[in-house]
């Protein structure tokens, strides 16, 4: 299944111009920086290492024109960023997933890594004005990335705080995983726009009952004790981090 896609249109290595242009993008954002924010904080992460230390300034200057909206100059990266298609090459970069398996797809090598990581910014740029500040401050994070482009890189960049793989329910619907771990299943907690969900005394009373009956000493075995106090732990996190959620 394709959770993301973003359509990279480039010149060939051996072109005297270097061109760089963006085609058909599904990039969903909701909530940021969502499925689409993933694929393109991959998309940096995998290549950033790749790229002149003395060009990543220029990127990330580039990265703040384009999040509030100023005028950007060209060239950047050497790279000069157009609409026009014709006579580039194009590449497909996709974020799959099936159950509890996630993965990044990047189509071939015919990109150079400057080329990738601009279409990354650039399509970040393109983002609705209200979420692309996260959309940002995700391929930000991105750049400081240190190990294997997988499962924790994914859950890095989704924003959650553990090293573990997660299943595309779990990016798709945050909320509603957090609901459940800590045990918020009732009509008026659902996240679903018909309720109003927990308050945030709620949350944390419920977070430290659960605790308390997760810890060790209540005869819980230390390593699944551990699991289960980091997701309750995550679980507080998220619910209390859309008490304001952003507008969407």
């Amino acid at each position: 299944m394709i959770l993301a896609e973003l359509e990279l249109y480039h010149s060939r290595p051996i072109a005297p111009t270097r061109r760089v242009a963006l085609g058909e993008m599904f990039l969903p954002v909701d909530p940021p920086p969502g499925l689409g924010g993933i694929l393109l904080g991959g998309v940096v992460a995998s290549t950033i290492s790749d790229i002149d230390p003395d060009l990543v300034v220029d990127l990330g200057d580039l990265m703040t024109q384009l999040e509030v909206g100023a005028q950007v100059p060209q060239p950047r990266l050497r790279y000069r960023f157009q609409t026009d298609r014709v006579g580039l090459q194009r590449t497909l970069l996709r974020l799959a997933g099936e159950g509890e398996r996630l993965w990044f797809d990047f189509e071939g090598d015919r990109a150079s890594p400057e080329q990738l990581v601009l279409g990354a910014v650039y399509a970040a740029g393109q983002v609705h004005p209200d979420v692309r500040g996260s959309v940002m401050s995700t391929l930000r994070r991105a750049m400081g990335w240190q190990g294997p482009v997988g499962p924790d890189l994914i859950a890095s960049l989704a924003g959650f705080t553990r090293g573990k793989a997660l299943s595309v329910h779990t990016l798709e619907h945050p909320v509603e995983w957090a609901l459940q771990v800590l045990g918020f299943d009732g009509p008026r907690s659902r996240a679903n726009g018909h309720g109003t969900g927990p308050a945030g005394i709620e949350v944390r009373r419920r977070f430290r009952e659960l605790v308390m009956d997760a810890h060790p000493d209540q005869g819980g075995a230390s390593a699944e004790a551990a699991r289960r106090i980091a997701d309750l732990a995550e679980a507080r996190r998220i619910l209390l981090g859309r008490q304001r959620p952003a507008r969407l």
